[in-house]
């Protein structure tokens, strides 16, 4: 059994006023690349720490689903302007973008070059990730997910070198999150924690943080949709739980969700937390069979009290379904995904990196199956 977490975390309301301290003296930084994306300008946040940090530049056009192009453009950037640290702010795009910025800061080529679980010949450019959504975990990760523009196919770029240093959690820069944003991101958020569970690679630790996960992420995800500016408690746990999730499926793995809603991301750009949402009930219910011993556990923490396993899971999944109707998030027929698409959907989905985790074999009629269940809705 085997648990790394090299990240140095600061965690808890209004950290983010310490950021000058962690770059300058922290992480010893004076020349950071500040990586975000044009809303987090427009509010005024990355203008604010660059008030704070002395900032070389800063890159704001990353896209909901970070593509090749966008990361090349960052690297290029990153080579010429040199700089000793890149600080991520924004959510889990940008993170992603922002780590495998690093790659290309200190190693030759494309980031396409570095599809897979790969050893960096030279170690990647330091990253202070400040995630501003309740859904990424990538502040914690070892890896960043991009869109391939040429195949149209999100890679994975994974290496235990591409941790960040260090990480600002701060809740309270969850405070003005727009509705839509905070249910389809703590969705996100309980995917992690319940496929990092259920995944073949999953182990004792990564159980634990995985279980808190779920009770924090069940636990406040509505409250803090209805007013997440003024229920401090609700955004606190819903920050936890999503760094939470973060320990967990980053050192187990994620699974069929994610296969599908990557395979999405990267053919017709659908925001990921989104499509997590929808297909996380249907994959539960497609590998109900082999575990419903540990959605049993899942449905426990989450304060569901049936003895019949299966009940319980039934009962878990149910409410996962409910919480998602609540939260207005869309359906898959919301989509407009025409079935002419499934095959090349379903194709995706099995090639995708995380699908051997699933615990239960899928294959393509299988992703085909579960396509067909989440239409009908």
């Amino acid at each position: 059994m085997i648990f790394h977490q090299p990240v140095k975390l600061f965690f808890g309301p209004g950290e983010i006023k310490g950021i000058q301290g962690i770059v300058h003296n922290e992480l010893q930084s004076g020349q950071p690349l500040l990586i975000t994306d044009k809303g987090l300008t427009q509010t005024g946040l990355a203008e604010s720490i660059r008030q704070s940090v002395k900032i070389i530049e800063i890159f704001d056009s990353i896209e909901q689903n970070p593509t090749s192009l966008t990361v090349n453009r960052i690297g290029a950037l990153a080579r010429r302007l040199k700089p000793d640290l890149i600080i991520g702010l924004g959510g889990g795009s940008v993170l992603d973008a922002a780590k495998a910025a690093s790659v290309l800061a200190a190693n030759p080529g494309l980031i396409e070059d570095y599809e897979g679980a790969v050893q960096l010949a030279s170690a990647p450019l330091p990253v202070l990730a400040v995630p501003t959504t309740c859904g990424t975990g990538s502040e914690v990760t070892r890896g960043a997910v991009i869109t391939d523009t040429k195949r149209r196919f999100k890679m994975s770029v994974k290496s235990p070198q591409m941790y960040p240093r260090a990480a600002i959690v701060d809740p309270d820069l969850l405070a003005t999150l727009p509705q839509p944003v905070v249910a389809a991101t703590g969705l996100d958020a309980l995917t992690h924690a319940i496929e990092a569970y259920t995944s073949r690679p999953a182990n004792l630790i990564t159980d634990h943080f995985a279980l808190q996960a779920t009770k924090l992420i069940l636990g406040s995800i509505e409250a803090a949709h209805q007013n997440i500016a003024r229920n401090k408690e609700a955004r606190e746990d819903l920050m936890y739980g999503s760094t939470l999730a973060g320990f967990a499926f980053g050192n187990s793995d994620v699974g069929a969700v994610h296969c599908l809603a990557e395979s999405l991301g990267g053919l017709f750009d659908t925001p990921h937390g989104v499509a997590n949402a929808i297909f996380l009930p249907f994959v539960m219910k497609f590998n109900l069979r082999v575990c419903a011993e540990r959605y049993k556990d899942l449905a426990v923490a989450a304060g569901i009290r049936e003895e019949n396993s299966l009940k319980a899971a039934s009962e878990l999944i149910e409410r996962i379904v409910s919480i998602s109707r609540n939260l207005n998030l869309p359906g898959f027929s919301d989509l407009g995904i025409d079935r002419s698409q499934f095959n090349r959907i379903a194709e995706s989905s099995v090639q995708n990196g995380s699908n051997p985790s699933n615990p239960r074999q899928a294959g393509i009629q299988d992703y085909l199956d579960i396509l067909e269940d989440a239409l009908a809705g």
